[in-house]
């Protein structure tokens, strides 16, 4: 028998240093649209991260949404489409160690199957530009972990990590 009451088990199960702060992870929800060899990327303009870099069309997880409404939500806010969530396919899972902040990020990377509308920049305040770049010949100003999920994408993987210590 063990004298533990379940919550001292609980502590026992997961130690802890002294004074760390419980694991808080952001989750990324990032649209990869595809039109032959050629992926759409955004012009980030007057924003925190990335200023004036390009970058996949995403957003964040909202509390009280799964991450396939975020994705749904992201595409209509940002272009103007319509996705179903069955017309989303989970392509990529980047797990991102964010050296500006610290924060451990999971980039999630779909591709719709399917969507409703024409795509065009509805958030002209956060997007200068949106343009179809050759999967061969990204600007160099892109997102360096968006550069390197397309390329995973590119070659079937479906996970990989940046920024973590070897």
């Amino acid at each position: 028998m063990n004298p533990l009451d379940d919550a001292d088990q609980a502590a026992a199960i997961v130690p802890r240093r002294p004074g760390a702060d419980p694991l808080t992870l952001v989750v990324g929800v990032h649209l990869v649209l595809l039109d032959q060899n050629a992926v759409l990327l955004g012009r980030r303009h007057n924003t925190a991260y990335a200023n004036g870099m390009w970058h996949l069309p995403s957003g964040h997880m909202e509390p009280g949404e799964p991450v396939t409404r975020s994705m749904t939500r992201e595409a209509e806010e940002e272009l103007g489409v319509l996705i179903a969530e069955d017309d989303l396919e989970l392509v990529h899972t980047l797990h991102h160690l964010d050296a500006d902040d610290g924060r451990s990020r999971l980039q999630l990377f779909f591709r719709p199957t399917r969507y409703d509308g024409r795509v065009r920049n509805a958030e002209p305040h956060k997007c200068d530009a949106l343009h179809w770049w050759p999967l061969d010949g990204l600007p160099s100003s892109t997102v360096p972990y968006t550069v390197q999920a397309l390329a995973e994408i590119g070659r079937g993987n479906a996970l990989s990590t940046v920024g973590w210590a070897a």
